[in-house]
């Protein structure tokens, strides 16, 4: 361990160097008069050669968080995003969300709108705005759905606060953290200000699972007939995927995913059954749960009353939902990699008494899987020819062009069915608290992070603009980010349209064909018009049989190193 010494400059200067020595690559920022001292401090330091965090330029809030945490995406490395006071961070709230539910890490900071009304203080009031823009509790906007916030009050304490700020987002559960600098105490002048480097405040490391309880779903499992797994967030790491395959390999136990935001098993996965457990809910005897939040939904198709529950999760209750009345027998709170892990190890240890229970399983569960994907074929062919553009061709021809490393965001009607994923990070879909307009922003991010990987954001018409796409589509201009963006433009919420069907099945909104509120104005959203705005490749796709053409040329325009964008017609699901 050794002192790092700033001899002199400001409480701003310091933090910059702060953040850049602990690991922190990039700073997304939408600046207001709040960040005055930062842009100084950037100025000065970039002009001495000082190593500091990036500065992105991002002219939106949603898709500056999204960009930092599609950088966490991929890289695994915790980034920093800044906004304007409270109204930046209002701007940003659905971010938030959905980093607080989904455990997405980013150290998210606003300014505070100064305080000091007379002269005297460097970064006292200069405008109007500093009157109406303050508010008596900046952090109560976001403090019920981030894991700590704090404003930073002078220098004594900042090397502290950021390795507080660290330490909280990435510590598992891992979630966002709100830091407010006041714009007086970011101008402070230092001398002599010194910090450890590196950190002795470390993350701790996540907790073990207990063996007892291991043991207990390690005998309810081995004792079953028709066991089941049902997972949505497994995948985050590929020791999670490569624990899940061990899994279900070692007692033949089927995997569904619901509702998935990572790649948990590989798609030619023996045991990889699909991503409707519905189907299977109601048969099996024992069903595991790991890191799904929303297992089944009760008042439609659940368990029987005898079915055995275990519930595998770094937070099994999901303490931060308000209620989650799901069963469970067994919880096991943990390291999820390291659960499952040992999960296998306890049932390997019982193979013997079940190994003709375990082959005749799988041998049900091949056929079963061959049947399935004999349909899935069957939905393509189908697609094939069908305008608008059916959801599954436009995802088998995705497939396609995507390769084995490309990524894929999925904020869309993407046909999971028909995407073959075989390697770990391939696949996000994390909007996970339900806020629209993320998957652009994530998209870049985890380009930035991943600058040789082709990465696709799927989005679907509501969601595009959702995402603020002006503002979206600029960045990926000025930071040489060619995405490929495909909009699924159904002219509809679809979402919102099946719900009102749900409620009310015989209802007068279903009767009319015309639900209002669900419809956007046919043909009036050129989609592929916005992203020339920023020097990009803009087509319509209307014919199934140009699909392809299209996405050829959608691949050539990124080889160029332009952003490219189709605006693909399709059939409402």
């Amino acid at each position: 361990m050794a002192n790092k010494t700033i001899a002199t400059g400001t409480v701003a200067e310091a933090y910059l160097q702060l953040l850049s020595d602990r690991g922190i690559d990039y700073l997304f920022a939408n600046a207001g008069t709040d960040f005055a001292p930062l842009i100084e401090a950037y100025a000065k330091l970039q002009s001495e050669g000082v190593k500091v965090p990036t500065p992105v330029t991002v002219p939106h809030e949603n898709v500056a968080l999204h960009m930092a945490t599609g950088y966490f995406l991929g890289s695994g490395r915790v980034q920093a995003a800044m906004v304007h006071v409270n109204v930046g961070t209002a701007n940003s709230l659905c971010g938030l969300l959905n980093a607080w539910r989904g455990n997405l890490p980013v150290l998210f900071s606003a300014g505070r709108t100064p305080y000091s009304e007379e002269g005297g203080l460097t970064g006292a009031r200069t405008g109007e705005i500093h009157w109406p823009q303050e508010m008596r509790d900046q952090g109560a906007m976001a403090r019920e759905f981030t894991k700590w916030d704090y404003e930073l009050p002078n220098a004594e304490v900042l090397e502290a606060t950021v390795d507080r700020a660290i330490t909280m987002a990435t510590a598992e559960p891992a979630g966002p953290v709100y830091l407010r600098l006041p714009r007086e105490v970011l101008a402070r002048d230092v001398s002599n200000f010194q910090y450890t480097s590196p950190t002795r405040r470390n993350i701790p490391s996540p907790a073990y699972p207990n063996p007892d309880a291991i043991a207990r779903a390690a005998d309810i499992i081995a004792k079953a007939e028709n066991p089941m797994i049902i997972t949505a967030s497994v995948g985050r790491t590929p020791a999670e995927v490569a624990a899940m395959g061990r899994l279900a390999s070692s007692f033949a136990i089927p995997v569904y995913q619901r509702k998935p935001r990572y790649v948990a098993l590989e798609t030619d996965h023996p045991m990889h059954l699909g991503y409707n457990p519905d189907i299977m809910v109601d048969k099996a005897d024992v069903i595991v749960v790991i890191e799904s939040d929303v297992p089944w939904l009760p008042n439609k198709k659940g368990p029987k009353p005898d079915t055995q529950i275990i519930q595998i999760s770094m937070d099994p209750m999901y303490s931060n939902y308000p209620i989650r009345g799901f069963n469970s027998d067994v919880s096991i709170s943990g390291n999820v990699a390291a659960s499952m892990n040992a999960l296998a190890d306890a049932l390997e240890e019982k193979i013997g008494r079940a190994k003709d229970r375990i082959g005749d399983r799988g041998k049900r569960l091949a056929i079963q899987r061959a049947d399935q994907r004999a349909k899935w074929a069957e939905a393509i062919t189908k697609g094939k020819s069908e305008t608008p553009l059916h959801p599954a061709w436009i995802t088998h021809c995705l497939d396609q062009v995507r390769g084995k490393d490309g990524i894929l965001i999925k904020e869309s009607p993407v046909t999971f069915e028909h995407m073959n994923f075989s390697r770990p990070g391939t696949m996000f879909s994390v909007g996970a608290a339900g806020a629209l307009g993320w998957g652009l922003g994530t998209a870049l991010g985890v380009k930035m992070a991943q600058p040789d990987r082709l990465v696709i954001a799927t989005c679907g018409d509501g969601a595009y603009m959702f995402g603020n796409p002006i503002p979206a589509h600029y960045v990926a201009k000025a930071e040489k980010l060619p995405i490929l963006t495909v909009v699924f433009n159904n002219e509809m919420w679809g979402a919102v349209k099946r719900n009102t069907h749900e409620v009310y099945p015989t209802g007068y909104a279903a009767k009319s064909n015309r639900e209002p509120l669900t419809y956007f104005e046919a043909g009036s959203s050129r989609f592929e018009k916005a992203v020339e705005v920023a020097d990009g490749y803009g087509e319509c796709v209307k014919d199934p049989a140009d699909m392809p053409k299209a996405l050829d040329r959608a691949m050539k325009a990124i080889g160029d190193g332009r952003q490219a964008l189709l605006n693909v017609i399709c059939k409402g699901v």
